[in-house]
């Protein structure tokens, strides 16, 4: 009996501590941990579909990263968005993403119905955490928005760059483009199972699925769309 009360007790423990991290993380908004329900409930829903100009603490990461020195937009001209997400396991992540104040309110809108429709996102957090590497980005299947970066293949600015684009779940959404020697670019260089559009997978982005048509209604162009090349993940204003 003593046995079975200390391990209630245990058990008890562990789970107040385990509120308490939730609770902090939601303080902090420590994007990509995993939180529970009662928790978000307890922080408060509508507090975890926000925008704001860029805090102090989210512009140290991004400096010579993501905003790097000659970047075209001013830091003013970006927000910081904060979101709640659901990954294929039915998982509650925090979420976050920088881009322009001018899309900052359609994308809270769009991820709060995302969300509410538990359409799974494996993971989102700054460009920066991947020292603002695409490639190893979108090999993490890490949605993301702005990263001051040239076309693939080219010198021409990204919309990304300005905030404007967003790449939702790119490893399994690649970019693709057949080259004239019968070659196929794929990026990431690791996602070319996925070019196959026909096949079942997770986190697989199709026309007509919530995460288009919400995207879609704002006004956003879809890469899954273009002729030259397919960018699956990619949706840009």
């Amino acid at each position: 009996m003593r046995r079975l009360l200390t391990l209630l007790l245990a058990v008890m423990l562990a789970s107040a501590v385990s509120a308490q991290t939730a609770q902090q993380a939601l303080r902090e908004w420590k994007a990509g941990t995993r939180v529970s329900l009662k928790a978000v409930e307890e922080y408060g829903l509508e507090r975890c579909f926000a925008s704001e100009e860029i805090p102090e603490s989210v512009y140290r990461r991004m400096r010579g990263r993501s905003f790097k020195e000659g970047t075209a937009v001013r830091r003013a001209d970006l927000r910081y968005v904060r979101v709640l997400h659901y990954d294929d396991g039915g998982h509650i992540l925090l979420g976050e993403l920088v881009c322009n104040r001018m899309i900052a309110a359609d994308l809270v809108e769009i991820f709060r119905k995302l969300f509410d429709a538990r359409y799974p996102i494996e993971r989102m957090v700054l460009i920066d955490d991947y020292n603002a590497d695409d490639e190893l980005s979108m090999r993490a299947n890490n949605t993301s928005a702005f990263c001051y970066r040239a076309v693939a293949g080219s010198r021409k600015l990204s919309a990304h760059s300005r905030g404007m684009a967003v790449d939702i779940n790119p490893l399994y959404n690649p970019y693709y483009r057949d080259r004239k020697d019968g070659t196929r670019q794929v990026r990431p260089a690791t996602a070319a199972g996925y070019c196959d559009r026909s096949k079942p997978f997770a986190y697989k982005l199709t026309r007509g699925d919530l995460c288009h048509r919400l995207f879609t209604q704002h006004g956003f162009r879809w890469g899954g769309s273009w002729r030259s090349c397919k960018d699956f993940q990619h949706f840009e204003k």
